[in-house]
């Protein structure tokens, strides 16, 4: 969320930066910083009128001391008075401050200077591209086709279970994947990240607090009973391991990973660019966040880029990094590099990570904060990142690894296998 002080002190600033993500945030942020003032004036009269209450209640007492009841009488009708007015500013107060937070939880994060403008992922600009793409055999096919071959993988049996975007993983299928998320979080935790196991359900506070709501409410899994939320992506769970916290600046960075399987509903996803491993409901992503001093967050922006780099520079992938413009980034995000694997099988790209800054955009929500050395609190930066996104992952591995006599496993994971070939 931004920062009320910052959008009134940079107005223009403000509306010039969410145009870069295609909106005219003009009488937005016209409305914040008329019920910003609003809520001040009114706090403001509300403190008067509660110091003059004050007041008042010292000068009855000596008065009562004295014996002047009759003056005292007085004073307190105007008490009573008083306590009516204090009642109904608070109430507006109240009502004014809940309308504020509903314009300010509509405005999305300011892009950073080097975020491109543009409107469709087409406008994206490639900044790196890694790996050679596999010249197939005859007869090669995409990872669907290649699942029921091997039987490794049963979209129609979770369809029976659950639904469309349920898969079963059976077998040496199973195993791959379970090898996919050990390899990646021994990688994490080497490189410094701390492993954490955490809730798959979270309350509306924590989807508040990382932005998902109420952006992306129609794509949550709702349980309307108890108001929990499946969760999108672990970025969720773990960031919320810091509302409400303030660390000393010397605690910093805080580096954290964790395994969860994660649920998208998404909703109007359709077409043969969603087939197979392409989209689905519930899918396992390894995901690592950041805690940083505002003054670092870009640098250690550029390591996360690099540690994903290189997990995908050991499974022998061909993969490209965009940095993505204004139009096609994340609600919550300042800057966003997506990784995207080569499908031979399929001639297209695949999305498989995205590393995120977001600044103090969800540090404001969750009121994370850091004691400088001044000892004055300052709102921390978070980052988060897939490192990586298993179902793409395991398509490209499918497909790119394909050969007549089966598919090959990526030498880096036939330790965590215990086998070298799907046949």
């Amino acid at each position: 969320m931004l920062q009320i002080a910052f959008i009134r002190e940079n107005q223009e600033k403000v509306i010039q930066a969410l145009a870069k993500r295609n909106m005219d945030a003009k009488s937005i942020v016209e409305d914040v910083l008329q019920l910003d003032a609003q809520r001040r004036a009114t706090q403001v009269e509300l403190d008067g009128i509660l110091a003059e209450s004050n007041k008042l209640s010292k000068d009855i007492g000596e008065m009562m001391k004295n014996g002047e009841k009759s003056k005292a009488a007085i004073l307190k009708e105007k008490t009573v008075l008083n306590k009516e007015k204090s009642k109904k500013l608070a109430e507006t107060a109240d009502a004014i401050a809940i309308e504020l937070s509903e314009k300010l939880y509509s405005l999305p994060n300011l892009p950073a200077d080097i975020v491109p403008v543009g409107k469709t992922p087409e406008e994206n600009i490639t900044v790196f591209e890694a790996g050679e793409v596999p010249v197939l055999y005859k007869g090669a096919q995409p990872h669907w086709e290649l699942v029921k071959k091997y039987d490794i993988i049963d979209f129609e049996l979770g369809n029976k279970i659950a639904g469309a975007g349920f898969p079963v993983y059976k077998g040496k299928g199973a195993r791959l994947q379970r090898a996919l998320i050990n390899y990646f979080l021994d990688k994490n935790t080497a490189a410094g990240y701390n492993e954490v196991q955490v809730p798959h359900m979270v309350n509306e506070a924590s989807a508040y607090g990382t932005g998902q709501l109420p952006d992306k409410e129609g794509q949550m899994y709702h349980d309307a009973t108890d108001n929990l939320y499946l969760i999108p992506t672990a970025e969720v769970p773990v960031t919320n391991l810091f509302r409400d916290v303030i660390l000393n600046e010397n605690e910093l960075p805080v580096l954290t990973t964790a395994y969860t399987p994660c649920f998208r509903r998404e909703a109007g996803s359709y077409g043969a660019h969603v087939r197979g491993l392409n989209r689905l409901h519930q899918f396992d992503k390894v995901e690592i966040v950041r805690v940083e001093h505002p003054d670092k967050s870009y640098e250690a922006l550029d390591g996360m880029v690099e540690h994903v780099k290189g997990l995908l520079n050991e499974l022998k992938l061909p993969y490209r990094i965009l940095r993505l413009c204004g139009g096609d980034m994340g609600f919550t995000s300042a800057l966003t590099y997506d990784f995207e694997v080569f499908s031979t099988a399929q001639d297209r790209w695949l999305e498989i990570s995205s590393v995120s800054n977001f600044e103090t955009f969800q540090a404001n929500r969750l009121k994370l904060r850091f004691k400088d050395k001044d000892g004055k609190n300052q709102l921390a930066h978070t980052l988060n990142g897939s490192a990586l996104a298993l179902p793409r992952v395991l398509a490209g591995i499918l497909e790119n690894y394909q050969t007549a006599e089966g598919i090959v496993i990526p030498e880096v994971l036939r330790p965590y296998c215990g086998f070298d070939i799907i046949d």
